[in-house]
């Protein structure tokens, strides 16, 4: 990186520091203009920065607004900020003196050999580790904007105080913020959880928090892309199995899912045993294989389960089909002999690339390591990770390492999805685990005549079918490529002297194997036209009089318009191929 981009948002480390001030300045504004108001923490996160504020009542848009206006003055002003340091009495002394309750609780909480460091700006001063920007007076004023204010728990604790998070944004260009908020007014115009609701896929129940709902037009959707997902797995060599959703609860505690995952099951009782509902297929997949004894020329063997799943998520956290309580894990587990581990992982990289360039998803590749909470030998961990590492290099992949957060089994690469608006979303993983073959005691005959122990991968690869879901509706905002549209065409007679002909359009499409209505309500043309463009129809076939006389369709595309008169075979045929091709632009 050149010198000058190390103080531009091309350097992450200066992104968080210049957010990190931000904080600081709302902080500041915050006590200008509410002193009565505690302070609690505000860091810099991913996209912007917050602080939690210990004040009864959420604050307004007026109120934002005031503090904004407050902050840029702050910026103005061109205050140095100065670091110093205090000793734990002194610095539990100055905070109590300020009437600072959360930040004396943080300073007690510190590590006796901690260094208690403090951030002032004028009249300011805050606790904090830094680091910071030099003066206020670095960031434009002009280019910051409070975004929202929501409940928060001191500390992540519900038993905890209530507190108010008032999240913001800035970059050190006005057009900058602007192009943001315009991105995010973006993304709630396409918003899977408006969309679910306006197009009839989903819908969410006051009876079942977090179970999603999936109607009619959704079961289309959700169906069409099963089928892709089966055809794709059964040309790389998939066999699917079905998996029952209750086990008993002896299952879990072998595998080690219980140690790490009991606090998000849900369990039940069974004839005085404990039973738990399954929140990951893994372990009856262990039982799949053990039923019957394996050669070394039947690996690898890869076995795919569509399951439900259950987890006991937080209220808070549920978001539409993004967070819930039970979803499709589109799981599959690979058993292979050790010679086979790099080829079969190549295999699974290939299988990714095929199915996410069909919804024009690119990708960015994270390799995780062994985590402090791990199972087995770290020698073997080095050899699983190793192995990951080869076999995406060798394919021309790059990756980046995130240290320490494998799964308690094993090393793994995550795929992160980026979408069309830029964001990224975690879906696909390849997981390394030499250790629950070892709980399971799997086995294989060897070359040998010998029993030998498979390695295995698990990999899911759009992770859970209903995120994903919302992850593609929100990508398309809506209008799906036409092999994936519940509704593919949409015939719309002129008069009802022309519906006997709409509906023969529409039972040749039919039988055709295409998705088609037809709208026989008596309203205008236009109107019908209209609202088949709101409910995202690809195409929509104009008939009338003239039509049913020449045995034509006038044809209307979603995205392009009028595209004229053409034979129907003509136009089925096009549609045909579009289908086959699963194109993503639709063009006939």
């Amino acid at each position: 990186m050149s010198d000058a981009a190390l103080y531009t948002f091309e350097n992450p480390e200066y992104k968080q520091t210049y957010w990190h001030t931000c904080s600081h300045v709302l902080a500041q504004a915050m006590k200008r203009l509410h002193p009565e108001v505690k302070l609690a923490i505000g860091p810099a996160i991913e996209n912007g920065f917050y602080y939690d504020f210990d004040t009864p009542e959420p604050f307004s848009e007026t109120q934002l607004e005031e503090l904004e206006a407050e902050m840029r003055k702050i910026c103005k002003e061109k205050l140095k900020l100065e670091r110093f340091e205090l000793p734990r009495s002194e610095a539990i002394a100055f905070m109590e003196e300020r009437e600072e309750p959360y930040k004396v609780e943080l300073i007690h909480d510190l590590p006796e050999d901690a260094t208690i460091s403090f951030y002032k700006q004028g009249d300011f001063t805050d606790l904090c580790a830094g680091p910071h920007l030099d003066s206020t007076g670095r960031i434009k004023g002009n280019a910051i904007k409070l975004t929202a204010c929501n409940a928060a728990y001191w500390r992540g604790d519900s038993n905890r105080q209530t507190l108010q998070r008032v999240y913001g944004i800035a970059f050190p260009k006005k057009d900058e913020l602007d192009a943001y908020l315009e991105k995010i007014e973006e993304a709630k115009r396409r918003d899977h959880r408006k969309l679910g609701r306006e197009l009839g896929l989903f819908m969410m129940s006051e009876e079942g928090p977090g179970f999603p709902f999936f109607l009619p037009k959704g079961m289309v959707l959700k169906n069409t892309l099963l089928d892709y997902w089966r055809g794709c797995h059964k040309r790389y060599g998939y066999v699917e199995i079905a998996t029952p959703i209750i086990l008993n609860q002896h299952l879990w505690h072998q595998s080690g899912h219980w140690d790490h995952y009991k606090d998000n099951m849900y369990t039940t009782v069974i004839d005085d045993e404990d039973y738990a509902v399954k929140p990951m297929n893994c372990p009856g997949g262990m039982l799949v294989y053990k039923n019957e004894p394996h050669s070394y020329r039947e690996l690898p063997l890869r076995v795919a389960e569509l399951g439900l799943v259950h987890r006991h998520e937080m209220s808070g956290a549920l978001h539409g089909l993004f967070r819930v309580r039970c979803f499709t894990q589109d799981d599959a587990h690979i058993f292979m002999t050790p010679d086979q581990m790099k080829d079969e992982i190549k295999n699974v990289v290939k299988l990714f690339d095929e199915i996410y360039s069909t919804f024009g998803l690119t990708y960015q590749i994270e390799l995780s390591t062994m985590p402090e909470d791990h199972m087995g030998d770290e020698a073997v961990w080095q050899f699983a990770e190793e192995t990951l590492q080869t076999a995406i290099t060798e394919m021309g992949k790059d990756f980046i390492i995130n240290a320490g957060d494998g799964a308690f089994y094993g090393p793994k690469l995550d795929f992160h999805l980026s979408d069309s608006l830029g964001r990224t979303w975690q879906c696909g993983t390849i997981q390394l685990d030499m250790q629950m073959p070892e709980r399971f005691e799997l086995e294989y005959v060897g070359e040998d005549g010998e029993k030998h122990r498979p390695i295995m991968i698990h990999r899911a690869l759009l992770g859970s079918i209903e995120r994903f879901i919302g992850v593609i509706t929100e990508h398309f905002a809506g209008a799906f490529p036409v092999w994936l549209s519940p509704v593919q065409v949409k015939v719309l007679p002129i008069t009802d002297r022309a519906a006997e002909y709409a509906d023969s359009v529409a039972a040749k499409l039919d039988a055709a194997g295409f998705r088609a209505e037809v709208d026989h309500r008596n309203e205008k043309i236009g109107k019908k036209i209209r609202e088949a463009q709101l409910e995202k129809v690809p195409y929509m076939l104009v008939v009338g009089d003239k039509e049913a006389e020449s045995g034509q369709v006038a044809v209307r595309s979603r995205s392009k318009g009028d595209l004229g008169a053409m034979d129907y075979d003509v136009f089925a045929a096009q549609l045909k191929k579009a289908v086959e091709e699963r194109r993503l632009d639709n063009e006939l």
